[in-house]
């Protein structure tokens, strides 16, 4: 993440530079590594108010903060913790929509038949469908399941990957594993 400062009305001491850069530098955990993140601190004297802008660019956010006092390092911490508030509450936002998206995956399946038609031609007709949520599990969980089974496939949630996946038995008594994600 770069920090970019300005200062306005004022010459920062260097234990000022330094007590910003440290607090403004925690920032960079909340910002993922995949992101180009710019962080723009803007430090100012106005007549009695010291003030703190920040704002926050990143690939998938934007956001600002402003926070005055009669102190600048009250101001450096009050804005920070504005900014913090701000990106937890996106984080949380993020990850209550991944949950969201994750839990409404539903697989659907059809049934087909074939009819041969006048001409030798083989064509698959839809004669039925289920729909149903997957349930989280591991691999070996799937595997167990699918082995008490009479079925010849099983659709499951892998608990590790978070993706839909299919465990299906093979011809010689062993599982294959189809997962799209890889």
């Amino acid at each position: 993440m770069n920090i970019s400062f300005t200062f306005k009305n004022f010459d920062p001491s260097d234990h000022l530079k330094k007590y910003a850069n440290k607090r403004f530098g925690k920032l960079g955990k909340y910002v993922s590594h995949s992101d180009v993140a710019e962080l723009q601190v803007t430090l100012m004297v106005e007549k009695f108010r010291q003030k703190a802008e920040v704002i926050l660019k990143a690939d998938n956010m934007n956001m600002t903060a402003l926070e005055s006092s009669e102190d600048m390092y009250s101001s450096i911490d009050m804005v920070l913790d504005k900014l913090e508030a701000q990106l937890r509450k996106s984080r949380e936002k993020m990850k209550s929509r991944s949950k969201k998206a994750k839990a409404n995956k539903t697989v659907q399946m059809d049934y087909l038949t074939f009819h041969d038609r006048e001409s030798g031609d083989w064509t698959p007709t839809i004669v039925g469908r289920d729909s149903y949520e997957p349930k989280p599990m591991s691999i070996d969980e799937a595997a167990m399941q699918l082995d008490t089974k009479e079925n010849d496939f099983l659709v499951f949630l892998n608990s590790d990957t978070e993706g839909i996946n299919v465990i299906y038995k093979r011809k010689n008594g062993d599982f294959g594993l189809i997962d799209p994600g890889h």
